[in-house]
């Protein structure tokens, strides 16, 4: 038998047999669809372990800008995985009906139930179920519903900025901004979600840890998500999972239980919502909150928004819905902060929108929604400051249709793994100007409006396409209101003016180290 002959040969040469199947699995990557010919570090042809540790280095932005300027357009980051820095590319690699699905990066960061993988409209790979799920929860994120949240957010931001008086300002105390701002976005997602504050500003703490928990998580999903298939054996561990779902094991992903338990609250209130509709003809000042629209559609659409789909937007809250808006909050204040001329342009419009009536000058200084946006260089300084620090810092991968494609000139072939970084995008010099590594809100009101038009269409912070954000409108809805409210009521320095706050790149790029203090601010206005 030949099997006899060969097997005693390969015992006695295994080094020999095993140096030879690597070699030939590591060639493979290498030339595998002709991908070779795209520059990038010598590694990553070989290899995915050059992209794992990079992004384990959590400062990958960093990398993949340098990246690009030495080696153009189009880098090669793994065996399978190509970066495109050209701004034309978004529209063909997130527009609709190209035929590109999300990458298996995606899934590592599903929730887990019971045993289950929860499908987020994020997390899922399955387009058809995205576009299913999508339609039950549009309406409830349509910017058209921001007037029905805006009361949830002032409730929020009223009590941020009185414990901001209380803590910091009054006592001289340094604050660690970026801590408390994540605590003010937490709160406005129970707010939101819950219509209940959650207790993280009113307490100045982390309730349940549950922000140690995302950190943490997302720590773990950046690097995994670069080699997936690590999350087998890891966290979504089939034997893991399967002792959940026969009751061998009672561990509950944390940021589902957080969830599960606020909605629990509501149980009864949810299921005549679910079985009846929102009532019509009781108007609820405070706002309709998210649980409630979650629940009116599974009314509208019992076949598919179950009590599952409901417990997984909320948990699609709790995950992504505090720590991007956290992060372009911090980035705001950061970089006028470090740049007092922009901080005292700011103070002087919002000093003469009062003035002149266009922002009501209201006892506690805050601002609507409405206001915000006749204002024209609060506008350009958050769109400088999403522009300089976008939340995520990783390729938003999408994967080839089976019969390739062209991408601005480049055949690439089906199944490749293809995408854009927003920090790349973000400092193109054709699109911004040559000073693109420079925090100049200026960009934004001396563009001509087709210039101007060309910038917003690179901004690429809350994604592109079919899977463009969900949350994007609540996201900003905070922002453009707590921003200007907090400058008008608190003067900020920083505690060391000289230093550099750090950053940490999880998948999404948090702030360290960016630490202040807050003064009453004193205006007739």
């Amino acid at each position: 038998m030949l099997l006899n002959e060969v097997l005693p040969l390969l015992v006695q040469y295994w080094p020999l047999v095993l140096a030879s199947v690597v070699t030939g699995w590591l060639l493979n990557n290498k030339f595998w669809k002709g991908l070779n010919k795209y520059p990038g570090p010598r590694l990553a042809g070989y290899t995915n372990w050059w992209r794992f540790w990079d992004v384990w280095g959590r400062h990958h932005q960093w990398t993949i800008i340098k990246l690009h300027r030495e080696h153009g357009d189009v880098v090669r980051l793994g065996p399978n995985v190509l970066s495109f820095a050209d701004p034309r590319a978004i529209k063909i690699i997130y527009g609709l009906n190209k035929g590109m699905t999300k990458s298996n990066f995606y899934p590592v960061q599903n929730a887990v139930s019971k045993g289950q993988r929860l499908q987020s409209l994020f997390s899922t790979t399955d387009e058809e179920y995205h576009a299913k799920y999508r339609r039950c929860v549009n309406s409830a994120f349509a910017m058209s519903s921001l007037v029905n949240y805006e009361p949830l957010v002032s409730s929020t931001m009223g009590v941020f900025l009185d414990k901001t008086q209380e803590l910091y300002a009054s006592t001289g105390k340094t604050c660690s901004f970026s801590q408390w701002l994540q605590y003010f976005a937490f709160d406005v997602i129970g707010d939101l979600t819950w219509s209940k504050r959650l207790g993280f500003v009113e307490e100045n703490r982390d309730v349940d840890g549950i922000i140690a928990f995302l950190q943490h998580f997302l720590s773990y999903a950046g690097p995994i998500g670069q080699m997936p298939t690590l999350d087998i054996f890891l966290e979504k561990n089939p034997i893991r999972l399967f002792a959940q779902r026969i009751g061998l094991s009672n561990t509950v992903f944390p940021a589902t239980l957080f969830a599960q338990t606020r909605s629990n609250e509501r149980a009864g209130e949810i299921q005549k919502i679910k079985t009846y509709g929102l009532p019509e003809d009781q108007p609820n000042p405070r706002g309709v909150d998210l649980l409630s629209k979650f629940a009116q559609a599974a009314f509208d659409h019992p076949e598919f928004m179950d009590d599952t789909r409901i417990l997984t937007s909320c948990n699609s809250m709790v995950l992504a819905g505090s720590e991007t808006t956290a992060i372009s909050l911090s980035s705001v204040f950061y970089f006028l902060l470090k740049h007092p001329h922009v901080y005292a342009k700011l103070m002087k419009e919002l000093d003469d929108a009062v003035e002149n009536g266009i922002v009501e000058a209201r006892a506690d200084k805050t601002v609507s929604w409405a206001e915000s946006q006749k204002l024209p260089y609060l506008d350009a300084v958050i769109q400088e400051s999403f522009r300089m620090h976008p939340a995520p810092g990783l390729l938003l991968e999408r994967i080839v249709p089976p019969q390739g494609m062209d991408i601005l000139g480049h055949f690439i072939p089906g199944g490749t793994i293809v995408g854009c970084n927003a920090w790349v995008l973000h400092r193109r010099p054709e699109i911004f100007g040559a000073d693109v590594d420079a925090f100049k809100p200026e960009r934004w009101i001396e563009a001509r409006p087709e210039k101007l038009k060309e910038m917003k269409a690179t901004m690429f912070q809350f994604g592109a396409g079919a899977r463009t954000c969900i949350g994007k409108n609540v996201s900003l809805l905070e922002v453009y209101k707590l921003i200007p409210s907090f400058l008008r009521r608190f003067e900020i320095e920083l505690e060391y003016p000289d230093a550099e706050w750090k950053t940490h790149n999880a998948w999404f790029v948090r702030q360290g180290d960016f630490n202040t203090r807050f003064r009453p601010r004193e205006v007739s206005v």
